[in-house]
């Protein structure tokens, strides 16, 4: 599913893998044109009821909560209509494998749809009718996000069940999405600060914590760039939870499952067997945090042989400081304090590690970043060391993984056409 939640038009993520899933194949969905009640027959048995139009919000609570049913408001598709113009053209925000983001506008108070510029703004996601895959995440989405709370999570703040419509209604996010930031060009993608960065790591990394930490824990699945959105003041939200799944129970270390995910960002025990562990979640932050340090995507083979994928060739570069200086990304123009670059690649080494077991929790990660964070060093100018041989600066070409049949909705990237082979 996507994630364009945000005022950056015509984006969709490079490597987007998810498997198309067998789910059901009705031909007719049923209705649903009240404000309370069941989400549809379909759907009720997998999250029970939603608590009606009445939903909250106001900021969840700092440590996050999780509701033991959906609160969510319940649209008609004619609202939805309403609030996008008539799902124009020019209120696209994004397309990908799920359909089309649109922009769309709504009272603050009762969420009921308002003229365009009055009121909040919101993103509506508007599911392709044909894409079976799209239901199977549409559900996945009301179940697991519209019953979490969390600041470093986006709001889900209703969905819409209307005859063969199906629509999410999300918060929106000015700032885009990691990915964008790190890697696109243009005035409305300056180069983050170290700073930023360490403060998009630190929220993301208390998402995931808390994913991890509730009583059944939550697997993410999909943790990547473009799934990490920014509101105004680049907090960072954990978005798309087409892919989340419960954790393993009764004693068991994992659950087994169809591989799907993003080629570069899953873990490789997981691609490998089907195992998924709640620390194969670590693994896809790691890759995360090294494309913030290093400024380069995850997969691209326009990189020269040998570099395609960055976990691989990076690795050696991580664990030591003088050649970290030449992995760093030189948009950062050597403003950054040098230990806490040193630190921050060391726990990436960590989340990184092949075992599952070797690597640390997400609460450690927290902690470590918080603590790399807290050490005020002094910016060392890295600017005049040369990059590693055939290192290109960075790579111009959006790259989509062959893990993921469909481009994401992220608003980030460009559009694009390319359809790769799925994995399964």
């Amino acid at each position: 599913m996507g994630n364009c939640l945000h005022s950056s038009k015509k984006s969709i993520s490079p490597s987007v893998t998810r498997s198309l899933s067998s789910g059901p194949s009705t031909s007719k969905i049923g209705s649903s044109t009240t404000t309370t009640g069941k989400l549809s027959n379909i759907s009720s048995s997998t999250f029970g009821q939603s608590t009606g139009s009445g939903v909250s919000v106001d900021e969840p609570f700092p440590e996050g909560r999780i509701l033991e049913l959906p609160n969510l408001r319940i649209f008609t598709f004619n609202e939805l209509r309403s609030a996008t113009k008539n799902f124009k053209p020019e209120m696209v925000l994004g397309e990908g494998g799920f359909g089309t983001v649109f922009k769309g506008w709504v009272d603050e108070k009762t969420l009921n749809p308002s003229r365009s510029g009055i009121g909040m703004v919101v993103a509506v996601k508007k599911l392709n009718s044909e894409s079976l895959q799209g239901l199977e995440e549409w559900q996945s989405e009301v179940n697991f996000l519209g019953r979490l709370s969390h600041p470093n999570l986006v709001k889900l703040l209703g969905y819409c069940l209307d005859e063969r419509e199906l629509l999410l209604v999300y918060e929106f996010m000015p700032k885009g999405s990691l990915e964008n930031h790190l890697f696109r060009r243009g005035a409305a993608f300056d180069p983050l600060p170290w700073s930023l960065r360490l403060k998009i790591a630190i929220g993301a990394a208390k998402g995931l914590a808390f994913l991890h930490s509730s009583e059944k824990q939550i697997i993410y699945r999909d943790f990547k760039a473009s799934n990490i959105l920014l509101d105004m003041n680049y907090n960072p939200k954990l978005s798309d939870f087409g892919l989340a799944k419960n954790g393993p129970s009764g004693g068991d270390s994992h659950v087994t499952t169809r591989v799907m995910g993003t080629y570069g960002y899953a873990a490789p025990e997981y691609v490998a067997t089907g195992h998924l562990y709640v620390k194969s979640d670590v693994y896809g932050f790691g890759v995360v945090l090294l494309e913030m340090l290093s400024g380069q995507r995850a997969l691209d083979t326009n990189r020269p042989t040998g570099q395609h994928n960055l976990v691989d060739w990076a690795k050696p570069y991580l664990s030591d400081r003088r050649k970290l200086a030449r992995l760093m990304d030189p948009r950062l123009e050597g403003q950054y304090p040098s230990k806490a670059a040193l630190q921050a690649a060391q726990l990436t080494l960590k989340c990184l590690a092949g075992e599952p077991k070797n690597r640390p929790s997400m609460k450690e990660v927290v902690e470590t970043l918080e603590q790399i964070d807290a050490f005020k060093g002094r910016s060392k100018d890295t600017r005049d060391t040369p990059p590693p041989p055939h290192m290109p600066r960075r790579s111009p070409v959006h790259h989509r993984s062959t893990l993921h049949p469909n481009p994401d909705v992220a608003g980030q990237g460009a559009r694009g056409n390319h359809h790769p082979p799925r994995l399964r």
